[in-house]
């Protein structure tokens, strides 16, 4: 039974909590927000270690008095995987919760929808994950930095290795959005560069999270593929493994894939995880600088498991906020823009750079083989491949990306 003594604690309760949750009137006089948008419903086992890792940072940066001598106040908001949501809620962070910008996202297509809205609210936009080249390139603008290497960059780690194989029929598997056609794109030109005597005799674009696997693996299997070049993700790579083994597509079949050595996705596999994929991902547990062993040390203690790739991603987003305006001395867009060309930012996973040129970071990753110890999916034989090197030229840069 609702009781007016339930009524008048609830209402109390209610004003209580709006004076203590982030974008509340409380605390925004002495805070400098910050936007941040993500696909969190949508994809959770990337997005959440993705938030944990932001949340640290920010932790970590307001303990240490904040930036220009204010707190960093994270206004955080659940796209739901749509781009028009991703666009709503960007318009009200800038008019209603006076963001000093917008961070974040996940998705190629939601992180191109955002850029452009930046773009024409003049409004500067950290991109942590989306990875698509079109966003600081054919669609890069001014107001644009993007943090995650590329899929170009990632295409291009991934080929060199490719390029030592002795297969010389390949196929492809991507996901039928920006994403995935992007990474076949640049895999195809810079493997071909390097080995003219390969062919690509099959491509299969299953729809996102849709997959017909059984089809797909049999469709390839049909192609008689030396070796298969994979982009899927998530829920599809699961389903892509599992059909894939059962009708012995990989036996005697190299693989390559993107992504898949990344915790969030090679974990799931538990003991029927691949073994002897060529893959980029996070080693996590290996990594033994003191930078990456201090952040791990951090986050465990924090939340009680070992960090992901996205926990890295968020933390080295939130990192590279604070040190952009730090570096600007304000807040004002013109002059963080200033300040993050050229900018170099210390991590976990060694300082990376804003490139000039591009707005592209020089963060890297890791690349190495999938095996399978102790019944869970790992990575082994890998190595840091630094961003910078994986880059085109300014003048390749120029072709691609209008003019400010």
């Amino acid at each position: 039974m609702v009781t007016r003594r339930r009524v008048l604690w609830a209402t109390a309760a209610a004003t209580m909590l709006a004076s203590l949750v982030p974008g509340s009137a409380a605390l925004a006089a002495d805070t400098i927000r910050i936007g941040e948008i993500n696909s969190y419903s949508g994809l959770p086992a990337f997005t959440l270690p993705y938030r944990n890792g932001w949340e640290l940072a920010v932790e970590e940066i307001n303990a240490a008095g904040g930036v220009l001598g204010k707190q960093l106040e994270v206004i955080s908001r659940d796209d739901a995987g749509k781009p028009a949501n991703a666009v709503k809620i960007a318009e009200e962070l800038i008019a209603n919760e006076n963001v000093a910008l917008l961070s974040g996202t996940f998705f190629s297509h939601i992180g191109l929808a955002v850029s452009d809205l930046a773009k024409q609210r003049k409004v500067l936009f950290v991109a942590a994950e989306p990875l698509t080249d079109a966003i600081v390139w054919e669609k890069g603008h001014k107001y644009t930095f993007r943090l995650r290497p590329s899929t170009y960059m990632q295409a291009a780690m991934l080929a060199d290795e490719a390029a030592k194989l002795p297969a010389k029929r390949w196929a492809t598997i991507a996901p039928n959005y920006k994403y995935g056609q992007d990474a076949v794109t640049a895999f195809k030109e810079l493997l071909l560069a390097k080995r003219p005597d390969v062919e690509f005799v099959d491509e299969q674009w299953p729809a996102l999270f849709k997959i017909d696997a059984g089809a797909t693996a049999q469709a390839l299997l049909a192609a008689k593929p030396e070796a298969i070049y994979n982009v899927t993700f998530g829920s599809d790579l699961a389903k892509f493994a599992r059909e894939g083994k059962l009708r012995g597509l990989f036996e005697n079949v190299s693989v390559v894939s993107l992504l898949t050595g990344e915790p969030e996705y090679l974990d799931p596999l538990g003991a029927d995880a691949p073994e002897g994929w060529i893959v980029t991902g996070y080693p996590s547990t290996e990594i033994n600088t003191p930078e990456h062993t201090a952040f791990r040390d951090a986050y465990k203690a924090r939340y009680d498991a070992l960090p992901m790739l996205g926990s890295i991603v968020g933390y080295n987003t939130m990192k590279a906020v604070a040190a952009i305006i730090t570096a600007a001395g304000s807040t004002d867009t013109d002059a963080m823009i200033k300040a993050a060309e050229g900018l170099t930012v210390q991590s976990p996973t060694g300082p990376f750079t804003f490139r000039a040129i591009d707005h592209q970071a020089t963060m890297g990753a890791y690349v190495g083989k999938t095996a399978v110890k102790n019944g869970m999916g790992t990575m082994v034989d890998w190595t840091y491949a630094d961003g910078a090197d994986y880059l085109p030229s300014d003048e390749e840069v120029r072709k691609m990306r209008p003019a400010d």
